[in-house]
């Protein structure tokens, strides 16, 4: 098997799982467009922990971790194996990692994996963020675990580009996106593009609208920790770019082996 892919997704609204548009869409094709990893990685900005966390159980639950959706949402269910080995070699490669026995998918997991595996039959195992700890740690997070790709694991970050719902205002997810948006995730494209790592850590300094597009950090950090799996002299580059909801990229960025 060839070095697999670390990819970071933008998850969006839970309802991403059942509306189309174009992020729906990148998602429903992801899954064809690389080679099918013997397990997935998902670091998702849904599980905070003060230590990194990783799940081991064997059958992971479907965690609906959110409130005022449709029924159907609710219904869903992403019956995934679970992962132990893999949590293991974390735990191994990522010193005072806890392997937590119990924890499930939360939506941040199994909501963009529904729509790229919706066979749910590659087993999946779940990285907490430290949002305390800020992008720096996420991003030697990701170093610490890169090695993963080529032992067959997909390393998927699982987040937002940008992730203010304060200034959410209507429903209808195909509205213009703010320019405060559209300013600060062209910022993060072109500055990842550059290669300027710690320009990216220093976000919330250097971009344009940086707290105002992330006032908490946990959506963006999974980013930070794919960047961190790169390889030296292995370009990250844009695979999905759009808006929704006027207020949230949904982009997406992966090596450019995947």
């Amino acid at each position: 098997m060839s070095r697999l892919p670390a990819l970071f997704v933008s998850h969006g609204s839970p309802m991403l799982a059942l509306d189309d548009g174009p992020a729906h869409r990148f998602l429903v094709g992801l899954g064809r467009e690389i080679e099918t990893p013997k397990a997935i990685l998902v670091v998702s900005a849904h599980w905070e922990s003060a230590a990194p966390r990783v799940s081991a159980v064997e059958r992971p639950r479907t965690i609906h971790d959110f409130g005022g959706f449709p029924r159907a949402l609710f219904e869903m269910q992403y019956p995934a194996p679970g992962a132990p080995d893999v949590a293991a070699r974390v735990a191994a490669l990522l010193p005072g990692t806890v392997v937590d026995p119990a924890r499930g998918l939360d939506h941040g997991a199994w909501v963009p994996l529904k729509l790229a595996y919706p066979a749910a039959d590659v087993p999946v195992t779940q990285l907490s963020v430290q949002t305390p700890l800020g992008p720096r740690h996420a991003f030697e997070v990701g170093r610490a675990l890169r090695g993963l790709r080529d032992e067959g694991v997909l390393i998927l970050g699982s987040g937002s580009l940008t992730h203010n719902l304060y200034e959410f205002r209507s429903p209808v997810q195909e509205q213009p996106a703010k320019p405060w948006v559209v300013a600060f995730a062209d910022w993060v494209a072109e500055t990842i593009e550059a290669g300027d790592i710690d320009s990216l850590i220093a976000y919330r300094e250097k971009a344009p609208f940086g707290p105002q597009n992330h006032p908490t950090e946990e959506h963006f950090l999974p980013l930070f920790t794919v960047l961190g799996a790169a390889f030296p002299g292995e370009r990250v580059i844009a695979r999905h770019r759009s808006y929704t909801y006027g207020i949230l990229a949904m982009d997406a960025w992966g090596t450019a082996a995947a």
